[in-house]
């Protein structure tokens, strides 16, 4: 078992970069299914999760070569194979199969999503697309079987009873070489969505409306080769930025766009962090006292709910009390036994969580519950008087690139152990 092992108390100095957005790449990979030719993606992060997509994809008869953050994909030999269980429940975004199978086969047969546990995440949506578009679904075990029998998907206008990023996407990529015209609406409208659809246009799909909550799908019998640039990670940007206020003494995050991340950004203007807004870059200086607030996670372009426990350990410096609501995910409070055992005044109540400050946080061995939490512990580690040892790392590793080499340039004490 592998721990990750942080003496706190370090400042955080210098200079460190985003990588490209672990929730679009794991769609990207999937998406690519439907090309024709070799599709080239760069600024890929080096996350665990897209070691099991490229695992999964050569499984499946692609053929991959990676060479620093550019991957490079021939789907051509992709064939229609059973994948019900392994590497495929790893992941939350084997999910993505489905779409991409479907509209190149007309069939899939897919193991059941895992990932994190934040409570119920059901794929209901998903399925009502498919269903939508003319594809039958049945249950094979651990497995998924969905198809059209034979027949090619057709366009349909469906309506997401709640906003869904995972199946306002898989609806795009499914739809992409259906017959006729597919409209979504009530559509998620987060940044990733739009990268995706920049894809799949780039390929020769008609996609129109990406970043709105009415999209428009024209299918196309073919999609070619091209070349894309992954965005930045707005999670990991926010992550970083709210461990460069907790712990930094200057600290600059590139790679950045602001524009992903101003919800965020307007909840630390409102804590009192000063920062240096620049056009791809944030420069967090050293903070004073900061201010308590209360925050609520909602859709974009609200509060991301992935940012709720990294942005924690920051709250936890505050001058006051505050409350954190997470509206989408009603388990992500799992990073909380943990902090208190830090000696953070923190709490869950009434299904929010409760916290005042400022805290003195103390080193303690912690487990990483999920991918976020394990995020908010490396940062309170961090903080921490003393060591902090963070076991159930591969939560955390599953979606921050060379965080230990980045930390570590920043100056801090931290490395990853065998035990």
């Amino acid at each position: 078992m592998r721990k990750i092992i942080i003496n706190g108390g370090n400042p955080l100095r210098g200079e460190v970069a985003v990588s490209g957005a672990k929730n679009s790449v794991v769609a990207l990979i999937p998406a690519i299914i439907l090309a024709d030719d070799v599709v080239t993606l760069d600024g890929v992060p080096a996350i665990s999760d897209v070691d099991s997509l490229i695992d999964i994809m050569t499984l499946m008869g692609a053929s991959i070569e990676r060479e620093g953050d550019s991957l490079r994909i021939d789907p051509r030999g992709v064939k229609d194979i059973p994948m019900p269980y392994g590497k495929i429940n790893s992941l939350r975004a084997s999910y993505y199969f489905y779409g991409g199978l479907l509209g190149r086969f007309g069939q899939a047969v897919v193991g059941l999503p895992g990932g994190c546990d934040l409570g119920p995440r059901p794929i209901d949506l998903h399925l009502k697309a498919f269903e939508a578009m003319g594809a039958t679904v049945s249950y094979e075990g651990e497995a998924m079987r969905l198809s059209t029998e034979g027949k090619a998907l057709t366009g349909a206008h469906i309506y997401m009873d709640t906003v869904s990023v995972g199946a306002t996407i898989n609806t795009m990529i499914a739809a992409s070489k259906a017959k006729g015209r597919t409209v979504i609406e009530n559509a998620a409208r987060e940044p990733e969505i739009i990268d995706i659809a920049t894809l799949l246009n780039n390929m020769g799909a008609h996609i129109r409306g990406a970043g709105t909550d009415i999209i428009t799908i024209e299918g196309v019998e073919r999609l070619h080769g091209t070349r894309h640039q992954v965005i930045p990670d707005r999670i990991e940007a926010g992550t970083y930025i709210a461990m460069a206020a907790a712990i930094g003494e200057g600290v600059r995050i590139t790679n950045v766009l602001y524009e992903h991340l101003e919800s965020f950004i307007s909840k630390l203007e409102e804590m009192g962090v000063h920062m240096t807004i620049e056009e791809d870059s944030i420069f967090v200086e050293k903070q004073g006292n900061l201010k308590a607030v209360s925050l609520k996670t909602s859709p974009y372009p609200g509060f991301a709910t992935d940012l709720q426990q990294p942005i924690t350990p920051l709250l936890l410096k505050t001058h006051g009390r505050g409350k954190i609501r997470d509206t989408i995910y009603e388990k992500r409070v799992n990073h909380v036994a943990e902090l208190a055992r830090m000696g953070a005044h923190i709490s869950v109540l009434g299904g929010q969580i409760v916290y005042e400050g400022p805290n003195e946080l103390t080193g303690a061995p912690v487990k990483a519950t999920d991918l976020r939490a394990g995020a908010a512990l490396v940062t309170a580690g961090l903080i921490a008087k003393g060591q902090t040892v963070i076991s159930n790392i591969e939560f955390i590793l599953r979606g921050y690139s060379d965080i230990i080499e980045k930390l570590t340039n920043l100056g801090a004490d931290i490395k990853i152990i065998e035990d």
